[in-house]
């Protein structure tokens, strides 16, 4: 039987896949790295390593990139939500990438709204990292990329199979008998896909880490939830948690519970032993384990915690 620290995937031993999208040969998004840390993420290909294959609901991923590196234009049925543990981030969202635009620094949280299209892209200036929270078991299924997205990547040698795998022709790869290439969507299909107001987004799936600092010092501050800063429901909650937060006391959780350390050393008790949790590090607690966690040290501190709820996975709960 594991124990908790069978189940922390240290930031640097994550191992990437630099092949695991469509676009994965494309100039410009060429040089991305992806990371499955817990669950099965929605990679494309075999070449993915999953750090924790359990199924708790929900998944956690990672995309490091190195500056002006960009992820190209796709959709979820579920929740996507990334915060920045390094760098400096450009969002963008809309069938073309023009609908709006915002840029997130290191510990801003933002919920992406399903069925829209949105990318990404490193504007600091160094090795970026953000993690990601998608909502489902199997991550939604998958995601739907823009049209010109998959047509570029045939001019680069990778084709997108129907079955959801990715083809190299460079590797001499070719689709196998009963696969025909991903159908492209129809304009009529893209009417379905909402060009999202800026200011929509920004007021309401954007969270600010000196905000969250602030709401956060004597209790956590719910980020993410029926109730939350960010009102959603998309299968987790996420709470946000720094010093003085909560009392440094066993507890459990009826729930599966994921620590994920952004800023400072935290350190976690439990049944049999104790570790420190450092900033990039991924922590699932099992439903009743006992656990105590707090502060190793003095400093800035901050933790996104985020536990399964009964709510399924779907799309982006509208508070009716």
């Amino acid at each position: 039987m594991s124990t908790i620290q069978d189940r922390i995937v240290r930031y640097g031993e994550l191992q990437p896949c630099k092949t695991a999208f469509i676009d994965a040969h494309t100039p410009g998004s060429d040089q991305k790295e992806n990371f499955t840390i817990i669950g099965g993420g929605v990679s494309e290909s075999p070449d993915q390593h999953v750090h924790i294959t359990d199924q708790i609901g929900f998944n956690i991923g990672a995309a490091g990139q190195p500056p002006k590196c960009r992820n190209s234009l796709h959709s979820h049925t579920t929740a996507e939500v990334f915060f920045v543990l390094k760098g400096r981030w450009r969002f963008f969202w809309g069938r073309y990438g023009t609908a709006g635009e915002f840029v997130a620094e290191e510990g801003d949280i933002f919920n992406i709204p399903t069925g829209i299209f949105r990318g990404f892209e490193n504007i600091g200036t160094d090795y970026g990292m953000i993690m990601a929270v998608l909502g489902g078991d199997d991550a939604g299924g998958g995601v739907t990329w823009a049209p010109q997205v998959i047509e570029d990547a045939k001019d680069h040698g990778l084709v997108l199979g129907d079955n959801g795998a990715l083809y190299d022709s460079k590797k001499g790869q070719s689709l196998p008998d009963g696969v025909n290439p991903m159908p492209l969507l129809t304009e009529e299909q893209l009417k379905a896909f909402p060009e999202v107001p800026v200011e929509n987004v920004v007021r309401d799936y954007v969270a600010r880490y000196w905000d969250l600092m602030a709401l956060a010092g004597k209790k956590p501050a719910k980020v993410i939830g029926e109730d939350g800063l960010l009102r959603d429901k998309p299968g987790f909650e996420v709470d946000f948690l720094t010093r003085g937060s909560i009392p440094d006391e066993m507890h459990s959780h009826d729930k599966p519970t994921v620590l994920m350390p952004m800023r400072g050393h935290w350190k976690l008790r439990y049944d049999g032993g104790e570790t420190v949790l450092n900033p990039g590090d991924t922590c699932l607690i099992n439903p009743g384990e006992t656990h105590a966690l707090a502060p190793s040290m003095t400093g800035e501190t901050s933790l996104y915690r985020v536990r399964t709820t009964d709510d399924p996975a779907g799309l982006t709960w509208s508070g009716t």
